[in-house]
């Protein structure tokens, strides 16, 4: 019977082909959600409901709010992760500016966006998470907050996410805002049933 708490050593090949795929499939699902006009949670939520607001570019946005970021995640969780956080962070930022003029979608509707949107970026985001790297933002602030004052960093997430969703209420229609609802909740409902350590662990 194999051993399911056996450490998965990745190389070097690994954790680049691993991050690609990451960053691929987390940037073709914002890419989806902006087309069909929709928001999401987290940092990445920020980013978007400033560039519907302002007319700037979502990985413009995305790439400088996720700046201050970097030194919280240095000390908390190391060079390597905060490293490839920012290669990840850059690469998304990147890429979404470029699959507009290359990737133009003329008809889709909110509810299957969203679910499009939840599935491609909650599979990014675990492939990330296997080669210990991330799209920086929140969740960082969440582990400080978790380590400093034992206030779990899912609950502060979950705060940050209703903030973000109830300001995305006073500005655009509610249709709008519950469509992103679902895409976050497909997002999260994928990393939940995935991103398990006692059945993953990698170095």
């Amino acid at each position: 019977m194999a051993d399911t708490n056996a450490t998965v050593k990745h190389s070097r090949l690994d954790d680049v082909q691993g991050m690609a795929l990451g960053i691929f499939f987390s940037a073709l699902g914002l890419h989806v959600l902006t087309q069909v006009g929709l928001i999401t949670g987290q940092t990445a939520g920020i980013a978007v409901i400033l560039s519907y607001l302002t007319g700037w570019s979502f990985g413009a946005v995305f790439f400088v709010i996720n700046l201050p970021f970097y030194a919280l995640a240095w000390k908390r969780l190391g060079t390597e992760f905060t490293v490839k956080s920012l290669i990840s962070v850059t690469s998304v930022s990147l890429l979404t500016g470029f699959l507009p003029a290359h990737f133009a979608i003329s008809h889709l509707s909110p509810a299957l966006g969203a679910v499009i949107f939840g599935s491609l970026t909650g599979m990014g985001l675990l492939a990330l998470f296997r080669h210990n790297g991330s799209l920086g933002g929140l969740g960082v602030l969440a582990l400080l907050a978790q380590d400093r004052f034992g206030f779990r960093a899912g609950y502060v997430q979950l705060i940050a996410d209703a903030i973000i969703f109830s300001l995305a209420l006073l500005l655009f229609p509610v249709e709008r805002v519950m469509w992103s609802v679902l895409g976050a909740v497909v997002l999260n409902l994928v990393i939940t049933f995935n991103h398990r350590r006692d059945r993953y662990i990698a170095t």
